[in-house]
């Protein structure tokens, strides 16, 4: 569940260019502000990214675990099985079941009730670290896609795209809060 990276290099120099060339001209205080608020929603990817790969990473090794505690359950089950079987083959023949059979049996079955609870937890746990990576994920997408309008905005000289980049990046960190929520 790995995140995939968009390249934003490019752009980020070619806005830090813009800034250098444009410092001295009226609109160059404007494209100075698209630069930083532009560095300031990249670090917020970045720290997103990071942490969206985290959680994704977390649900991964909790489903694992819960897999394995699904296949421990499942081994007390045949054992529990196993000596049942034998109990009614011993039976059957006109043989005695031994006694501590049926106690081995009721110890897989307790054993089984507390295996079962574990695994849910862990998978319980699992789909809350993929709710996390979710909203994460959404927030990381918004910020690449602020990022890539902001430069249109600054290549484009449009001031109303930069906001469109500035409101995208405000809903990209409601859903970064959100994935720590």
């Amino acid at each position: 569940m790995e995140e995939m990276e968009v390249p934003m290099e490019h752009l980020h120099e070619k806005i830090h260019e813009e800034a250098h060339a444009q410092e001295h001209k009226p609109e160059g205080n404007w494209i100075v502000k698209v630069a930083l608020s532009t560095a300031i929603v990249s670090v917020l990817a970045a720290l997103t990214s990071l942490f969206a790969g985290h959680f994704a990473n977390e649900a991964m090794i909790e489903q694992i675990r819960a897999s394995d505690q699904w296949a421990f359950y499942q081994a007390k089950g045949i054992k529990a099985e196993v000596k049942s079987a034998t109990a009614k083959l011993l039976t059957a023949q006109g043989h005695a079941a031994e006694a501590e059979d049926a106690t081995k049996i009721e110890e897989y079955k307790k054993e089984q009730i507390e295996i079962k609870s574990e695994a849910e937890h862990l998978q319980a746990e699992s789909k809350a670290h993929l709710a996390h990576h979710g909203a994460l994920a959404s927030a990381l997408t918004l910020f690449q896609i602020s990022i890539a309008i902001s430069a249109i905005s600054i290549l484009t000289k449009q001031k109303p795209m930069w906001f469109l980049s500035l409101i995208l990046a405000a809903i990209g960190a409601a859903f970064f809060t959100a994935g720590f929520l």
